[in-house]
């Protein structure tokens, strides 16, 4: 099919529920402002570019073999993206421990067993906890493989189980911790169906780790890690999505230890900016098995030298997003054009391992095509490295999944996951994880 051109007023709107943007103020300035900055959705508009080239050393010299790709090329990528997009994190912590604060119990009408762990991020008891949560087959007779959620709420807002003890999580508001129960919940995990596939589900809060809020640094773990006489993090160091992915990596070590998991077999998900996340997760942590990535648009899969829906300078506007990324990320808000990363560049990190990118096809602001194309742009790593890309240069239409090692999908819909996604999401854990192995 061609791209699509007509872009209606409900579709519109439905893309920018995210925002907090209504119907009526798209209908007095159709063209959109976030932040003071324009947006464009005129495909007629985007113009011209050229991506940075993921098998290029930055010297100039082509990389031909997986040999060059692992050892200097990769290497220089994510060096791009630690010190000018998501900033650089520390390694595993000396400091940490886990806990398991409730032993395998029956849960989900007998269907899992349910455990619950504290991983402490730091030997200071004052320092975050990740509090997680962990559901594995009933029946499982061996190590099983496991699908990682990093969400918005606390796992008793995320899982329908009316024995989990009630979370916290963050009141943007009041910039202090509140009950779940007393707050929104965002997007359940459809445990059961990825259970019923022989695949575990775990999953915790991403405000255990660093609050998602400009003046949440004090509270996060962040903090844990300046350097002595430093009072606030430097231009390359970690914003809240590298906090958020280190977490995931944490997670990761605690698996390791784990005789009911298979660590070798662990996939993540998140959606939105948690969707980020989880990209530069998988780019960052090659322990990690597989990636799903939902609606990660700009700052994640999304291309930004494609100037369509959000953009480096709608991010990294004071108003909104900055504290999630280094401080150098927008350096290029108005110049994303000579940006030496792009997110063709991220994709191709996570090869060649599976990963899913999904989105909605009215998602605009999270520009789903720009994350179509960038899958395309990161086939030749794919293909490098001995794994299927897309093979395909043309957009899908909805519902009409591309399920290979590098995969994507649009549902029919806007911003988010919806519950028929998850029978994708289990397709492609099945093909990835095999779960009956």
């Amino acid at each position: 099919m061609g791209v699509k051109q007509g872009i209606s007023l409900s579709m519109v709107a439905a893309s920018l529920v995210f925002t907090g943007w209504s119907v009526g103020a798209w209908a007095q300035n159709p063209q959109g402002v976030v932040a003071g900055i324009p947006v464009n959705y005129d495909e007629a508009k985007v113009g011209t570019y050229t991506l940075p080239d993921a098998l290029k050393l930055n010297g100039g010299k082509a990389v031909t073999d997986a040999k060059t790709w692992s050892k200097k090329r990769r290497p220089e990528i994510v060096s791009l993206f630690e010190t000018q997009q998501y900033g650089r994190a520390p390694g595993r912590p000396k400091g940490e421990s886990f806990d398991v604060v409730e032993k395998p119990t029956p849960a989900l009408k007998g269907k899992a067993m349910r455990k619950r762990i504290d991983v402490h991020l730091s030997a200071d008891k004052s320092a975050p906890v990740i509090h997680l949560v962990e559901y594995l087959p009933a029946a499982a007779k061996k190590p099983v493989p496991m699908l990682l959620c990093i969400s918005f709420s606390a796992p008793s807002n995320s899982v329908d189980d009316p024995d989990l003890p009630v979370g916290e999580v963050w009141d943007i508001k009041t910039k202090t911790k509140i009950p779940a129960n007393k707050a929104r919940a965002f997007g359940k995990l459809d445990v059961e169906a990825v259970l019923d596939a022989g695949i575990g589900v775990a999953t915790f809060y991403y405000g255990d780790v660093d609050p998602d809020f400009a003046e949440g640094f004090s509270s996060g773990i962040r903090k844990y890690y300046l350097k002595a006489g430093q009072s606030s993090r430097g231009p390359e160091e970690w914003g809240t999505i590298a906090a958020w992915a280190w977490g995931m990596s944490r997670v990761q070590d605690y698996f390791e230890t784990d005789k009911s998991v298979d660590a070798k077999r662990v996939a993540i998900h998140g959606v939105s900016r948690l969707g980020k996340t989880v990209m530069w997760a998988g780019a960052h942590d090659q322990r990690f098995a597989a990636v799903i990535a939902s609606c990660s648009g700009e700052g994640g899969a999304a291309l930004s030298h494609r100037d369509y829906g959000e953009t480096i300078a709608h991010l990294t506007a004071p108003t909104r997003y900055p504290y999630q990324f280094a401080e150098n990320y927008g350096k290029w808000a108005g110049f994303p054009d000579k940006a030496p990363m792009d997110a063709n560049m991220l994709v191709a990190l996570i090869a060649p391992r599976p990963l899913l990118l999904q989105t909605g096809d009215t998602d605009f602001w999270s520009d789903p095509k720009g994350e179509f194309l960038a899958a395309v742009a990161a086939g030749p790593v794919y293909k490098l490295l001995g794994k299927d890309p897309l093979d395909t240069e043309t957009w899908p239409e909805a519902k009409t999944p591309i399920l290979h090692d590098l995969s994507y999908y649009m549902h029919d819909g806007g911003h988010g996951m919806v519950p028929t996604d998850w029978k994708i999401y289990v397709e492609f854990l099945k093909m990835h994880l095999h779960p009956e192995q």
